[in-house]
């Protein structure tokens, strides 16, 4: 590339409120400064040779600038003149801070591990309207984690079935629920019907018993329509509501939770996410995705499980996760950070011992695969939570806990 050189500013300080700034993994048999000059060349100004229409005003004021390299890692600050936020948006930034790159011939792996953006930027997305705090209050459930499940099977029950395996987890003490990433309008069950019957079991539960809930409804669709979709489920009863990011698009939760006619949290889901994170060496790293989401209003997103559920990953990643969720972030409100997948009573303590209590504690199996059925594992994940809060071992804490001790007995204590 004629101009790749031009791009390396090694040890040059930049201004944070005028760039964003991303940190790559870059795997390659060009010497690393050439492969980072290559990454900023594609993604700025450059292209494969020298264009008689690139003169060096254009090039000081828009192209990337590699200011950092250590190991196989290196650092390019982005101008934020290359962005277009009113009508480019969350898709632009994609398109500059991961789009071509990853088709670079020269290298056989890149993977954006993460991401700096300016106040100014941030500034441009209203953010969350719940959050943390405003999913508590509406819970009514100040310090402990919240409890929740996913409906299972995943697919299949009708809507009376949703009701009766909603209105079992919220009389076990359960405060969340939600629709698996696979359902929609599947005419087993359709989304309104569905809408209307949570709705009921939600309200039983809270006059039988004075408990809180909320059920997270799957309003994933196409562009055009997600908006129509959710304010039909809020019409009908709906208490949250979810969308699927990476199939749906970012713009999803944003239409959401900026549209004022929306009134409920909107919970995130990660499904397609491990096209993306699994590989160490090619991708992007869900934490760099997990900003865009808090910029664009999720309330709660699953973030994994810190290594001990049934998706691959590990704790560092997810605590980085976690970190862009809570962290300052432009005045943005934190997000509640889901761990969801393979998780039962007996993970429980080690889940709150890595990330805190500001979590999200989302079982599927690990509450309808109780001996006692969808009540005794809702109980018995309630009481794990607690146990964990009040800093008691599970298995001393299930002594006195029926519950608790089946589930441990049934997958294992930790």
């Amino acid at each position: 590339m004629e101009y790749s050189e031009k791009y390396l500013h090694l040890g040059e300080k930049v201004d944070l409120d005028a760039n964003v700034v991303c940190v790559y993994r870059v795997r390659t048999e060009l010497p690393i400064k050439a492969a980072a000059a290559a990454i900023a060349t594609e993604q700025s100004t450059g292209t494969w040779t020298n264009v008689s229409t690139l003169d060096e005003n254009i090039f000081e004021a828009y192209s990337g600038k590699v200011i950092d390299i250590k190991g196989d890692r290196c650092t390019i600050a982005f101008p934020v003149e290359d962005f277009s936020l009113d009508i480019g948006g969350v898709p632009q930034i994609m398109s500059v801070i991961c789009g071509n790159l990853f088709g670079l011939d020269a290298l056989q792996g890149v993977r954006l591990e993460d991401c700096h953006f300016p106040k100014c930027m941030i500034r441009e997305f209203k953010g969350p309207k719940f959050g943390i705090a405003g999913m508590r209050k509406i819970l009514r459930r100040p310090e402990k984690p919240l409890v929740g499940t996913i409906v299972k099977p995943k697919i299949g029950l009708p809507p009376r079935g949703y009701h009766d395996y909603i209105y079992e987890a919220g009389m076990g003490g359960l405060t969340n629920g939600k629709d698996d990433e696979t359902l929609s309008n599947q005419r087993f069950c359709p989304l309104e019907e569905r809408v209307v019957a949570i709705a009921e079991a939600i309200d039983e539960v809270r006059q039988e018993s004075g408990h809180r809930m909320m059920h997270a409804i799957n309003v994933t669709t196409r562009g055009d329509k997600v908006l129509e979709v959710a304010e039909r489920a809020q019409e009908l009863g709906a208490t949250e509501l979810m969308v699927d990011v990476l199939t749906a698009g970012f713009a999803a939760v944003q239409v959401l939770a900026e549209d004022p006619s929306i009134k409920l949290p909107v919970h995130v889901h990660r499904t397609f996410h491990a096209a993306f994170t699994r590989d160490p060496y090619h991708g992007v790293a869900w934490n760099a995705f997990t900003k865009l989401i808090r910029m664009c209003g999720g309330d709660a997103v699953h973030i994994g499980t810190f290594g001990v559920g049934k998706m691959h990953g590990d704790a560092q990643e997810d605590l980085a996760s976690q970190r862009a969720c809570t962290e300052e972030m432009g005045g943005l409100r934190p997000v509640m950070s889901v761990c969801s997948g393979g998780v039962h009573p007996a993970l429980v303590g080690k889940l709150v011992e890595i990330g805190g209590k500001d979590i999200q504690i989302q079982a599927g199996g690990g509450v309808s695969g109780h001996p006692k059925g969808v009540r005794g594992g809702a109980m018995a994940l309630t009481q794990a939570v607690d146990a964990a809060s009040a800093g008691i071992p599970a298995k001393k804490y299930a002594k006195d806990h029926e519950e608790l001790r089946m589930a441990l007995e049934k997958w294992g204590s930790r």
